[in-house]
């Protein structure tokens, strides 16, 4: 992981990246947690600019710090990183859940993989989150112009396959329909996809919107082999932000995660 941290480091001076929103003077994120020990993985686009500022879009400094920055590191520019610098880079990434993680965000993945045996806050059972592009934005996703979005994955998009292909990871969870659709373009597969009524969200009146869930098995992605196969499982619903996401519903989708994580005898 350190060999990927170096490029992603170098690539922050890429001038295409600088025509995207990515905050700049904050440090990629190869990982949340420790991925040299992590079976499982939950997967999503990118991290969030909270990650890095809070509400009033203030640097996070102290004990809010989460990851690190040019500020935090003494530096001026990122090439100026030495070797000492990319390794506090690394073990915040590490740590990241043994200090002042975003548990608005992760605790309801937590949720999500709970029943497989693992756990982001528990160094015995390890799991980790990544994400397709390591980058944050100053924005979401979503928010991110056609343009900026390819961009980032001209850029970055070579980095999850790398950072897998080293790893023990042996199920992927993809958080959401966007993640679902990013990630069979880059392994180049399509996905066995089936309705899952109990994952149905009402918006109103009789108006629902309906669950679905998605399985595939990949040894390939963005160009890079993997030894094994990686087991991927992924819903249309993003845990966190679709709206009318119930209790019930979220416990449904756990119960499947577990039930595909434990056939598949990780």
């Amino acid at each position: 992981m350190n060999a990927t941290l170096s490029v992603l480091i170098e690539r922050l001076g890429n001038l295409g990246l600088a025509e995207t929103r990515v905050i700049p003077w904050g440090c990629p994120v190869p990982a949340f947690g420790d991925l040299s020990r992590s079976r499982i993985a939950t997967l999503g686009l990118n991290p969030s600019n909270r990650e890095f500022v809070d509400e009033a879009g203030n640097e996070l400094d102290g004990a809010a710090r989460r990851f690190h920055t040019l500020t935090s590191l003494g530096l001026n520019h990122w090439l100026d990183a030495s070797t000492k610098d990319l390794e506090l880079i690394m073990e915040s990434c590490r740590a990241y859940f043994l200090r002042n993680p975003y548990d608005g965000w992760f605790r309801q993945l937590e949720h999500i993989i709970s029943g497989t045996e693992t756990s982001y806050y528990d160094s015995a059972a390890q799991a980790c989150h990544l994400d397709l592009i390591p980058y944050a934005t100053a924005c979401k996703w979503t928010s991110l112009s056609p343009d900026e979005r390819r961009a980032l994955l001209k850029i970055a998009g070579d980095t999850l396959g790398h950072l897998l292909k080293d790893s023990p990871v042996r199920v992927l969870i993809l958080n959401g329909m966007s993640v679902v659709e990013r990630f069979e373009q880059m392994a180049e597969v399509c996905f066995e996809r089936k309705m899952m009524p109990r994952w149905a969200l009402r918006r109103g009146g009789e108006s629902r919107v309906a669950g679905f869930a998605y399985k595939g098995k990949v040894k390939m992605l963005a160009g890079t082999k993997f030894k094994r196969e990686i087991l991927a499982l992924g819903f249309n619903h993003n845990i966190q932000s679709s709206f009318g996401v119930t209790r019930e519903v979220r416990a449904a989708i756990r119960n499947w995660i577990t039930g595909e994580v434990r056939s598949f005898s990780i």
